[in-house]
This record gives structure tokens, C-alpha cells and sequence, in this order.
């Protein structure tokens, strides 16, 4: 089940990669939507990764189980 999930995940990436591509080149309106959403949702994990670094650098993560 879940290798079904990380194909899934795998060729819609892989998808939106390919409409980067094509509409850098001047693809049809609908590959320019695709991509835009791709760079977007990129954008969005690399922010969320940036600030979770940070609050794991700081210790404010309490993952560890402490209550204190």
C-alpha cells in the first residue's frame, strides 16, 4: 500500500517537473498552471523545513517527551 503512495508521490513530482520545463519554454496555459503550483508547494516545504531547523536548533521542540 504504501509503495503505491511513494509511486503516487514520485510521478506527480516528476509531472510537475516536467511542466517547470515546458512552460519556462512557453508551454500551453494549463502546463503554466501546473508549474506554478510545483514552484509554490516547493517553496512552502522549503520554508516549513527552514523554520523547523530552526526551532530544533533553538530546543523549543519538545519531541523528546519532556514536560518540564
Amino acid at each position: 500500500m504504501i509503495g503505491f503512495v511513494l509511486v503516487g508521490v514520485l510521478a506527480l513530482t516528476l509531472g510537475g517537473c516536467a511542466c517547470v520545463l515546458w512552460a519556462e519554454r512557453g508551454g500551453p496555459r494549463w502546463a503554466r498552471a501546473v508549474a506554478a503550483t510545483t514552484l509554490a508547494a516547493g517553496e512552502l516545504l522549503r520554508v516549513v523545513q527552514r523554520d523547523r531547523r530552526r526551532r530544533l536548533r533553538r530546543g523549543d521542540d519538545n519531541s523528546s517527551g519532556d514536560t518540564c
